[in-house]
């Protein structure tokens, strides 16, 4: 009888396997099926799927998140189970082609804000692990993700096909023999489901990560993806392998540093919900990256600045001007917005709950883009039931609390001269591009003019080839 049962029980596996994929594995048990699920969606969550597929309160992977690009913006598809709007008819073939080269169903290309770069990383079992859980666990969503649609000749997505065969590289994840077991499982979580060179590697000309620099820190919308090699100067070579872990899962290391933007994304969704033997893991890995320093980095990031205050000298004057009065310092600025929390000294709370600004690499960065999209955007994320929170002053015009780009860059001045890199400077400049979404590339620019440029070339070519044939004639 428990035989039958289990026979039964494989058979209602199988159907429903059939239902949607197209096929049954005849080989996976009920339980392994399950357990696969399992897997499956726990490497959903190393792969912090549900932040970029998943708007503000919206049902979880339905898509249609803006996602800022040096290129533009970019919306993340619906990849629940709808038929008409989401993954619905991917087989898994069609499936791992998607997670593993950037191929959607229809052949066409997907970009590289898809990470697929890294997730090419994946084993085949977890790909299936993958598969089995969006397509028999995930609810589909009836719901539409708005178009992406670049500038050209960037909407061209044919143009990835020349990408990918350039720097894809579509091998599978390798143990290093050489390496110890946690070693090799940190590796393969960094490298593949975590991405994190995704974030924190410097691009090239054409979009591509540059691996003679890997993790040395790059730009990511109106933030910065930090150095996190092994330089102690540069990087987070200062820190200890449990210093690293602990900020992993909580985002907060006292006296160092506050995860904020995207970093606070993935701790949320991501890193916090790890085993602890993989968060170890991973900490060995990161901590064994190559060191990479900067020239220009003299300091540590953690270690700069001190406790100061000359709001002193405010005392007895006229009441702080509003936000419209464009001459207010930024220590009337910093007194009116920032004392309450962060104390007039800069030391912070007593609790920690919030940080001092010096010791902070926000403030002691040589590279100020964190500190500025931290007053224009705020910092949200909620760890073990904890939220972590700053609202931002940028806001709208019409908002009490916003701030112009130039009191934010007079604010941010303030801040850098009393608390951490007092030779950075903060322009009005940076902040509007922040407040913009980042720096754009000059990548699109090149390419029209290269196409102009190539098209007036054969203009050119055939007006003489036909000058010439009449030449002939005559």
């Amino acid at each position: 009888m428990g035989n039958s049962s289990q026979h039964f029980g494989a058979l209602l596996v199988c159907i429903a396997t059939i239902a949607a994929t197209g096929f049954c594995q005849a080989a996976d048990s009920p339980g392994q099926t399950a357990a696969a699920i399992k897997r499956g969606e726990y490497l959903a969550v190393a792969a912090d799927c549900g932040a970029c597929h998943t708007v503000p309160r919206g049902k979880p992977f339905a898509g249609g998140l803006a996602i800022s690009t040096p290129l533009g913006t970019i919306y993340s598809t619906n990849i629940t189970l709808s038929a008409d709007f989401g993954i619905g008819r991917y087989t898994e073939e069609e499936f791992s082609r998607a997670l593993r080269r950037g191929v959607r169903r229809d052949g066409a290309n997907l970009y590289p804000a898809m990470p697929y770069t890294s997730y090419a990383k994946f084993t085949d079992d977890d790909a299936h692990a993958l598969y089995l859980y969006f397509t028999l666990a995930v609810k589909p969503v009836e719901q539409r993700s708005p178009q992406t649609q670049l500038p050209f000749p960037t909407s061209v997505r044919a143009s990835m096909i020349g990408w990918n065969l350039l720097f894809l590289d579509t091998a599978a994840f390798v143990p290093d023999p050489h390496q110890s077991a946690e070693w090799n499982r940190g590796a393969y979580l960094a490298q593949g489901a975590a991405h994190c060179s995704t974030c924190h590697t410097p691009r090239g000309f054409l979009m591509q990560e540059d691996a003679s620099r890997a993790l040395s820190g790059a730009q990511v919308g109106a933030w910065y993806a930090p150095n996190i090699t092994s330089d102690p100067i540069s990087g987070i070579g200062s820190w200890t392998k449990a210093d690293l872990v602990v900020y992993l899962r909580t985002g907060h290391l006292s006296g160092k540093a506050q995860a904020a933007g995207s970093m606070a994304e993935a701790v949320e969704d991501s890193f916090q919900h790890l085993a602890a033997t993989d968060l170890d893991a991973i900490a060995t890995y990161i901590k064994s990256i190559p060191a990479v320093s900067d020239p220009a980095v003299d300091t540590s990031r953690f270690t700069a600045g001190q406790m100061s205050s000359e709001l002193g000298r405010l005392r007895g004057r006229a009441a702080i001007r509003s936000d419209s009065e464009s001459a207010a310092s930024g220590a009337e600025l910093f007194r009116g917005n920032c004392t309450s929390c962060h104390s007039a000294e800069g030391q912070g709370s007593k609790d920690g709950y919030y940080p001092s600004l010096f010791w902070n690499s926000a403030t002691g960065a040589k590279n100020a883009t964190n500190l500025v999209a931290t007053i224009l955007y705020g910092v949200n994320r909620t760890t073990s039931g904890r939220q972590a929170f700053m609202p931002g002053f940028g806001g709208r015009t019409t908002d009490a609390n916003a701030l112009s780009d130039l009191n934010i860059a007079a604010l941010g001045n303030y801040v850098l001269a009393q608390y951490g890199a007092a030779d950075t400077i903060m322009t009005e400049q940076q902040v509007a591009e922040a407040r913009r979404g980042g720096p754009s590339s000059p990548l699109l620019a090149l390419a029209r003019f290269g196409m102009i440029a190539v098209a007036t070339l054969a203009f050119l070519g055939i007006a003489l080839l036909i000058f010439l044939g009449r030449r002939r004639v005559a």
